[in-house]
């Protein structure tokens, strides 16, 4: 696990400065503190700071090349069957200088070109410069696990495993995108490719882009559609197919000459992994966030008995809200683009209590999304009843819920179920607030016309492949696809490399993943059962108390209660002082109105609340960060669009 970043000039073919280079890397030295290295040819320059994990001997240094150097990397991330790969290519004629997985890549884009990436199983962000065509490549793995920002300006391309690298490389300091700003709110993540700074973009998971002299362009090179097995397996094959790719999983994601733990919650996911673990090892350290004596409902106690059921060893990290409220702004300062879930309290202290005896950590990542493990796959799965049912009947009930003086989430899964289009049904189901909430919030004449509806021009690409799946695996496509990616796993990306830390999540293997993909529906929800077939595999590693244990999630819901009181508190001047930041693009009044009716539980308001403090704090993050290097450069205008190849 590493830092990348790198310039271009594309357009003029101007040199690229050192100086400039070496600052935009150094920048990422949390994500590699034990190597840097530059590669500097005329227009293009790569950086690289390395985290070492596979082959810590020099011969893993990058940027690394072929043995002629017409081809130079720099990569961040894991290739997990790089030994299979490795294997293929010697028999195909090369010879290999070291035992990590790079130089596989550089080997195989010499055999392969481009389709070196389709064979990769693996999590990434890399760039490859081929001095042969003058011609540079940057990809993200094919389940956006690692993140890659981009930009464009004057010709030239700037990149970076981190916005803070590619910020450093520009000649302007970009202004806030209002339009990402209000999806952020609707969403509580930014989708791909859009950033909250304007100019500043991020690869979608399975895209690259292709720069070659007066030209860039987008294109997707993971292409794989999810398609229905012709035949469904039987409960028993899916059972036992789905188990033997999870202990596959498993066995290639321990792959590492550096200590590996586990981040254990008290649910099952991690504890299924910890089962797994065990028949590849013993003793595995794992590390849980709990809350104290004040909190019994916290994972302490579960993680403890999981722990104790497999002979490993557990590690419990305590926080209180004192060290909650004071954490926060270095949190969001860490994770770069705001991302407005409790989460990251939590697993930024677990993270950096794990670093300090591991610097790998799998993480429990990804059932819930794949297999429907969350409260809104059960609308999405029985949304078509809800659909069929007379008008009259539907009103009734819609107009029962809303007469609630709270359960906002009920109030919006009644409404967004209710929509016929099927993609602005799905984008209602994402939605925290409507649309025209989120209007509200802002000044006038700062969002533009039809910015509620940007997200759906974010996944445009993928209305082909939704139309050939059923209702709950068109869902989960858009959640795979884009909002996994650009929430969960970027904050865990953020979070635990900030502690220079490697977090692995198996459960996202791109084998498990595709397989999963092609499961009908009865297999994820079944008779009002989330996560079915997920759960089958559980019962063969875990106790039945395991597995009917309460989804708690690192005990999110402790720490929702933390903001509760903090927004009548230690934070309730982030959202009253009319001097805040955000009130530059948001509506001081509408922002009041949502404090009083949430104080006063008319209305369960935490949820937009907290995404409202985290903006605050990202501006004045950004803010902080711009005046103390005295940056007084004009905003960036927006890049030229991209078109993707046909």
């Amino acid at each position: 696990m590493c830092g990348i970043a790198g310039q271009f000039d594309f357009g003029g073919g101007a040199p690229v400065e050192r100086d400039r280079l070496v600052r935009m890397t150094r920048l990422l030295r949390h994500r590699g503190p034990d190597d840097e290295g530059f590669y500097l040819n005329g227009a293009v320059g790569l950086g690289f700071r390395r985290l070492a994990i596979l082959d810590l001997s020099p011969a893993g240094h990058q940027p690394m090349s072929d043995p002629a150097r017409e081809v130079w990397i720099v990569f961040n991330g894991e290739i997990y069957n790089f030994r299979e790969v490795r294997r293929e290519l010697e028999a195909l004629g090369h010879n290999f200088r070291s035992q990590c997985d790079t130089e596989v890549i550089v080997l195989g884009y010499l055999q392969w070109g481009d389709a070196v990436l389709r064979k990769l199983n693996g999590m990434f962000g890399l760039a490859i410069w081929d001095e042969r065509k003058r011609r540079l490549i940057v990809a993200r793995d094919a389940m956006g696990i690692k993140p890659v920002y981009y930009s464009v300006d004057g010709g030239v391309l700037t990149f970076g495993s981190e916005i803070r690298a590619v910020l450093a490389g520009l000649e302007r300091r970009p202004s806030v995108d209002p339009v990402a700003i209000s999806l952020f709110l609707r969403y509580r993540y930014t989708p791909a490719p859009l950033t909250a700074f304007a100019g500043v973009r991020k690869l979608a998971p399975g895209e690259m882009l292709v720069a070659e002299p007066g030209e860039l362009r987008t294109q997707r090179w993971y292409e794989f559609v999810p398609t229905p097995f012709p035949q469904q397996p039987t409960d028993e094959e899916a059972t036992d197919a789905l188990l033997e790719l999870y202990r596959a999983a498993v066995k290639r994601h321990l792959i590492s000459d550096v200590p590996v733990g586990l981040l254990l919650s008290g649910g099952m996911d991690s504890g299924l992994l910890l089962g797994l673990m065990g028949e590849c090892g013993k003793n595995w350290p794992t590390y849980t966030v709990g809350y104290g004596s004040s909190f019994r409902d916290d994972e302490l106690d579960d993680a403890a008995e999981t722990a104790r059921h497999y002979g490993a060893s557990n590690t419990a990290v305590r926080l209180d809200q004192k060290t909650f409220e004071n954490a926060l702004p270095r949190i969001v300062d860490a994770i770069e683009e705001p991302i407005a879930s409790s989460s990251i309290v939590p697993m930024h202290f677990v993270c950096q209590r794990a670093r300090q005896d591991v610097t790998v950590a799998l993480v429990g990542q990804g059932p819930d999304e794949l297999l429907g493990g969350y409260t809104r796959h059960l609308g999405v799965a029985y949304g078509g009843a809800w659909r069929k049912l007379p008008d009259a009947v539907r009103a009734l009930l819609t107009a029962t819920a809303n007469v609630l003086p709270r359960g906002e989430s009920l109030k919006r899964g009644v409404f967004a179920l209710g929509v016929e289009d099927r993609m602005q049904r799905y984008q209602q189901v994402f939605s925290l607030v409507p649309d025209v909430t989120i209007t509200s919030l802002f000044r006038p004449g700062i969002l533009p016309e039809g910015a509620h509806d940007a997200i759906l021009d974010c996944w445009n690409v993928h209305r082909s492949a939704i139309d050939a799946l059923d209702e709950l695996g068109g869902f989960q496509l858009l959640e795979l696809r884009s909002s996994l990616p650009d929430e969960l796993l970027m904050y865990g990306d953020k979070i635990s490399m900030a502690h220079s830390l490697e977090a692995r999540v198996p459960f996202l293997d791109r084998e498990v993943v595709e397989y999963v993909q092609r499961l009908g529906p009865k297999f994820k929800v079944r008779n009002g059962q989330r996560k079915w077939l997920h759960r089958k595999v559980c019962r063969q590693f875990l106790p039945a108390s395991i597995i009917q244990r309460k989804k708690r999630g690192f005990a999110v819901n402790v720490v929702d209660d933390w903001f509760r009181n903090s927004v009548s508190g230690e934070m309730r001047s982030h959202l009253l002082d009319r001097k805040a930041l955000m009130f530059d693009y948001l509506n001081p009044a509408a922002v009041e109105q949502m404090h009083r009716e949430h104080l006063s539980a008319r209305r369960d308001n935490h949820k937009i609340l907290f995404s409202l403090i985290i903006f605050e704090e990202w501006l004045r993050a950004n803010h902080s960060r711009t005046e103390a290097s005295g940056d007084s450069r004009e905003p960036m205008p927006a890049p030229p669009e991209m078109k993707p190849l046909p």
